[in-house]
């Protein structure tokens, strides 16, 4: 008989799209369809002491576990959770994806819950789009004021666009704006009205040209989807270059996220914000390309700031030394990773020349603060 490592990561209730990795490894037995019911109870009932963020990851797991009273438990914790819990998780870009998800389906009738949770990043663009067909005016505003969302998933617009609730003025700057960013959404007639306003009544049936679509670049270049391709030759990466210089806001975006390391280069480069934040922002995005963009010197602000705010990334070392290094990143983000280096580390730092001249300072003063011997009293 073989037993699991200790502190293994045990295999997720069937159906669950991720596993307890998140967890601390001691807790992990909580969420584990193999571990007995009891323990598994505990979490349900939020009896484990786990983070707000650590809580509803594991209550949204034991919804998917195999005993129905575990699963009926843990929703009705989820469901009535204390301010205190809901309100700290909920803003927390790090909580995964499906759980957000499956938080703004819960709590979408309370405003304030559905407000952070549209307003993270990181909730499911689908979760978002599903709120959109039915909130609030001031929930509207607030959706319709995000932009990448809006061309990155056309259901969202699609369904603010059927929302009775939003104002006529927001549905008419928001189809203005995707339709000057190249979505075309024939079924929506707010947007045909939009193409007319900003085009002329030639534009009504027909939009003007926009460029190749994303998946006409994908179905061009089969490698630009593929994660595992090799690298493509420089000739045929000039013609993708060529070929995304020419396509519009909307199906860059798109490209941003359908399309893998290649298509990704190309796009990174973008003055459009929304295009290179899209990027970095992409599901697919690997550690090296994070990395690299972070030691960018030319890299968009906005991208940086998506880096420098992601806990997950910033634990990689060498991501925090290329961002100290970087002087695009403010002083404060740079003083507060600063305090996590070494020795050597602050020595180096306080003599490199390609380093900003604060960034140095400030190295310096902490590396003689480490270094110099406390006077005994």
């Amino acid at each position: 008989m073989t037993t699991a490592a200790p502190n293994a990561v045990p295999a997720p209730p069937p159906g669950c799209p991720f596993d307890a990795e998140f967890l601390p490894p001691n807790l992990r037995k909580h969420v584990d369809p193999a571990a007995p019911v009891p323990l598994r109870m505990m979490a349900a009932k939020s009896l484990v002491p786990l983070s707000p963020s650590d809580m509803v990851g594991a209550l949204y797991m034991l919804t998917f576990d195999p005993d129905a009273n575990v699963r009926e438990t843990a929703a009705k914790t989820a469901a009535g959770l204390p301010d205190r819990i809901l309100g700290s998780a909920l803003r927390d870009e790090e909580v995964q994806p499906p759980v957000l998800g499956y938080l703004l389906g819960l709590v979408k009738g309370n405003e304030a819950y559905a407000e952070m949770l549209v307003l993270n990043a990181s909730t499911p663009d689908d979760a978002v789009a599903d709120v959109a067909k039915d909130c609030s005016p001031k929930l509207a505003e607030i959706i319709g004021q995000n932009q990448l969302r809006l061309l990155r998933h056309e259901d969202i617009l699609r369904n603010l666009c059927a929302n009775a609730s939003a104002p006529v003025s927001l549905i008419d700057n928001v189809c203005d704006f995707a339709v000057r960013s190249g979505l075309t959404l024939m079924d929506v007639p707010q947007m045909k009205a939009a193409r007319v306003r900003v085009f002329g009544p030639e534009a009504a049936e027909a939009p003007p040209p926009q460029g190749p679509t994303a998946e006409e670049v994908l179905q061009e270049f089969q490698e630009a989807a593929d994660e595992s391709a090799a690298p493509m030759e420089e000739g045929k990466r000039l013609t993708l270059a060529q070929r995304v210089m020419r396509m519009s806001i909307a199906e860059k975006i798109k490209l941003a996220t359908l399309g893998n390391k290649e298509a990704r280069t190309a796009l990174i480069r973008e003055t459009n914000k929304l295009v290179a934040v899209a990027v970095i922002r992409s599901p697919r995005i690997t550690d090296g390309e994070v990395l690299s963009c972070a030691a960018n010197r030319a890299m968009m602000d906005d991208v940086l700031r998506v880096i420098y705010n992601n806990r997950e990334w910033t634990k990689n070392h060498k991501v925090k030394m290329a961002l100290v290094k970087n002087p695009k990143v403010p002083l404060t983000v740079t003083m507060k990773f600063l305090n996590s280096f070494r020795d050597a580390e602050l020595k180096d730092l306080s003599r490199d020349k390609n380093v900003p001249a604060a960034v140095q300072g400030f190295a310096k003063k902490l590396h003689e603060k480490k270094t110099t011997p406390k006077k005994q009293g």
